[in-house]
């Protein structure tokens, strides 16, 4: 398999803040690769470095065996771009916008076709100040893909989409990359890098500190799974948890009014958890299981939610 994107000692600062600290890590061919973070963590930085639209300070990049600030003329033709911020003018046509791009490529898909994928067929003709905030990320979509491009890269791809439009783009990233294409994103939704990538980096602070498979990721962290359930009846909180803490497969217990949570590990947990309840004569009901995601290590990683 070959590397397609290639990064050693990137480094980027502004001013006295260093955005980007002297990361490496390498993208293979065909695969969706993936880049979390809090806000501030250098994602974007990162991507924009090896896009060519922004030059760092230290370190190599290859990308498609190109040097980005070197060989950027040709770069661009062979790679896809939806950035995290963009606009048009409010008075442009949909279909004036992608004519007016493919005009900049030697070759490009019909653009048609991608309205029709996009769900944007009935908006050919709207201006782009009159489309949804969804619409106006669907659009930015299609202009990365016109040219066929062989790297894609994606930053932030769905946000501002509603659930139904969100798991449409998914589709057509898996679609994107059956065709033989490699993918680059950088997104907010642990679940979306969990569900599309084959390998997710986490960054924070401008390193990356962790990057493998999302389930290698899962694994290693020995994350807990959790039992979560709503109790009848009057029990006390203090005695059902001292029951249930003693089990061996259960690391803690926390109460919510009727909602009871039971974190631990094990494949018997939930079995001793129900065998407890039973025992003690507790009645319950909505039991589910909750397994370890990838949020769970983003949190534990980064110390923290998502910050602004």
């Amino acid at each position: 398999m070959d590397t397609i994107v290639q990064v050693e000692g990137l480094c980027k600062t502004y001013g006295a803040t260093v955005a980007v600290d002297e990361i490496s890590f390498e993208v293979q061919e065909g695969e969706i690769f993936g880049m979390v973070g809090p806000n501030g963590a250098g994602k974007t930085t990162t991507i924009e470095c090896i896009e060519g639209l922004r030059r760092p300070e230290g370190g190599s990049l290859r990308v498609l065996g190109l040097d980005p600030q070197a060989d950027g003329y040709d770069l661009r033709a062979r790679i896809g771009v939806q950035l995290q911020e963009s606009s048009l003018p409010d008075r442009l046509k949909v279909w004036e916008a992608l004519d007016l791009f493919a005009s900049f490529y030697r070759r490009s898909v019909d653009w048609r076709s991608l309205l029709d994928q996009l769900g944007l067929a009935d908006k050919c003709s709207a201006p782009f100040g009159k489309l949804s905030g969804g619409q106006k990320q669907r659009l930015f979509i299609a202009l990365a893909l016109l040219n066929d491009p062989e790297l894609i890269f994606f930053d932030e791809l769905t946000t501002g989409l509603d659930p139904q439009a969100r798991r449409a783009m998914w589709d057509m990233v898996r679609d994107t990359r059956a065709r033989g294409k490699t993918v680059f994103l950088t997104t907010h939704f642990m679940e979306e890098a969990e569900r599309l990538c084959d390998r997710v980096a986490i960054m924070d602070h401008g390193h990356i500190v962790a990057l493998d498979t999302p389930e290698q990721l899962i694994r290693s962290l020995g994350a807990e799974s959790r039992v979560v359930f709503s109790i009848e009846g009057d029990f006390a909180s203090e005695s059902l948890s001292e029951s249930l803490q003693v089990l061996a497969t259960v690391s803690r217990v926390e109460h919510a009014g009727e909602r009871v949570i039971v974190y631990g590990k094990g494949d018997t947990l939930v079995g001793e958890v129900v065998n407890a309840l039973t025992s003690r004569g507790t009645r319950f009901r909505d039991l589910r299981t909750e397994q370890p995601t990838l949020e769970d290590v983003f949190l534990t990683l980064t110390g923290r939610e998502m910050r602004d």
